[in-house]
């Protein structure tokens, strides 16, 4: 036992403290936050108008332009790896912008609008038809109803799986180093390959990941709660 622990406190050195490469997984990891940000931020952007985009019908109820555009986005999006499409964004659209955060936040963001679509435009029909009615008889437009009334109240809705695909999102990160940003994934990865030795940089990753999303797991958990007690009042 004594061996294993001085076996395993040497390692734990080698992959972190010795020349400080504690400080490649901290760079790696503020990489990871930012295009994860970024990418949410964009994603719930462009799913909000997606949403919106789908659910848009004409008088006499069939789809409109917007929908079936919105359908076909969703469908090709969901229906390809994000690895694919983040090579695709990398290689083919922006193979001229050598900002790897700009471009991953981009790949990641469309591939999360497509999510967050679905997320919200479930949120926006649990919301009952009778509020909508309510809003048209008091003189409201279909778009001022849906700003004012509908929309409000399926935020409620939306919120907690919004955060489980921002988490999600968080984790799906780790390829961004197809396109050379050194995210926490690649890190562990650099410091593997100097030690020559891949357990405790690739443990030592895994459990910063882990506590960072089992952060952001109570923080959803205490927003659900939130919510459900003010449903109840």
């Amino acid at each position: 036992m004594q061996a294993w622990l001085e076996k395993a406190g040497g390692m734990f050195e080698a992959a972190f403290i010795t020349g400080e490469r504690w400080k490649l997984y901290l760079n790696g990891l503020g990489i990871t936050l930012e295009v994860a940000f970024f990418a949410a931020v964009l994603g719930l952007a462009i799913g909000t108008v997606t949403a919106l985009m789908k659910l848009s019908v004409r008088k006499n109820g069939k789809k409109t332009i917007w929908a079936r555009i919105a359908n076909a986005y969703i469908d090709v999006i969901r229906g390809t790896p994000s690895v694919l499409q983040l090579m695709i964004m990398w290689f083919i659209i922006m193979k001229s912008n050598t900002n790897g955060i700009l471009v991953a936040s981009l790949s990641f963001g469309i591939n999360s609008g497509a999510y967050v679509a679905e997320i919200v435009r479930a949120g926006i029909l649990a919301v009952d038809k009778g509020q909508t009615e309510a809003g048209r008889s008091l003189g409201l437009s279909k778009t001022q109803t849906m700003l004012y009334i509908v929309i409000p109240q399926a935020i409620k809705n939306v919120l907690p799986p919004i955060g489980n695909e921002f988490i999600v999102l968080l984790k799906e990160t780790a390829i961004v180093g197809y396109v050379g940003l050194t995210d926490l994934t690649r890190a562990a990865n650099q410091v593997s390959s100097r030690t020559y030795e891949a357990f405790m940089p690739l443990i030592g990753a895994a459990v910063i990941y882990f506590v960072i999303i089992k952060i952001l797991t109570i923080l959803l958990d205490r927003l659900e709660r939130r919510l459900r007690r003010s449903d109840n009042r």
